[in-house]
């Protein structure tokens, strides 16, 4: 009965989307044309301005890589605090509260608000990705934390082990993998939101893209989505080697 509910509820949802969306598909045919114009201006790409390209990326790069590790440390911590397996549920509820409502935030208003109290440049995209990510990877920590196998906490609770012995030698070993494949997950998407922190003043590349679009420079526009893409799919042939290893 209540799998009949859920696709009820969820059929409902769709034709009410659909009803009343206002979605404006009268607009798509002469789509078309108007993307082909602007496409056409991006072409060729301006290379002339690659060196600064790069420079915006390198620092793109860096705002993710840190903001991701500050965003471990926290979350290390806090996902102890959020586990229902290691701490009672007086302090696990409120923390992982905390957590959903540190994900409900979007990213793009933390960061607006970080520029505001540290100025512009790279720290507040910093702190807007370190914000943002700990909300998402200490509430996967936490889950892998409460999924683990119980026969080896029951183990070493019957051998007087301590909450930390049983974090390092039962907890972890079988959480590891699952650790490493969320933060990994959550580095991709750190990288891919650090893209567009720029666009309102916190670093990296973004800048460049809201730069060269608003003086209509569509060429020197097209060099930087030349270049974003490269990374990304570098990153993704380094993801996939790095889940083929560890698998």
């Amino acid at each position: 009965m209540s799998r009949i509910l859920v696709w009820i509820v969820l059929g409902l949802a769709l034709l009410w989307a659909a009803g009343n969306a206002n979605i404006g598909l009268d607009k798509l045919p002469g789509a078309g044309p108007r993307l082909a114009e602007f496409l056409g201006r991006m072409m060729p790409p301006d290379l002339s301005v690659w060196p600064e390209v790069l420079t915006g990326l390198a620092e793109t790069l860096r705002i993710a890589i840190l903001g991701t590790l500050f965003a471990i440390v926290l979350s290390a911590g806090l996902a102890v605090l959020a586990s229902e397996t290691l701490v009672p549920a007086t302090i696990w509820r409120p923390v992982r509260a905390l957590l959903a409502a540190i994900r409900s935030i979007p990213l793009i208003l933390v960061a607006m608000l970080m520029v505001g109290a540290v100025g512009l440049g790279p720290l507040p995209g910093i702190l807007a990705i370190t914000f943002h990510a700990t909300g998402m990877l200490a509430k996967f920590y936490a889950e892998a934390i409460d999924n683990v196998g119980t026969a080896p906490l029951a183990a070493l609770e019957s051998a007087g082990a301590s909450r930390a012995q049983l974090l390092r030698w039962a907890i972890w070993p079988q959480m590891a993998p699952v650790v490493l494949r969320d933060t990994v997950f959550r580095f991709e998407l750190n990288l891919r939101e650090s893209l567009i922190l720029g666009i309102v003043g916190a670093g990296g590349i973004g800048l460049h893209v809201q730069t060269y679009v608003r003086s209509f420079q569509y060429d020197k526009a097209a060099t930087v989505t030349l270049a974003i893409i490269s990374l990304v799919l570098l990153f993704e042939g380094f993801n996939t080697v790095l889940q083929k290893r560890f698998s």
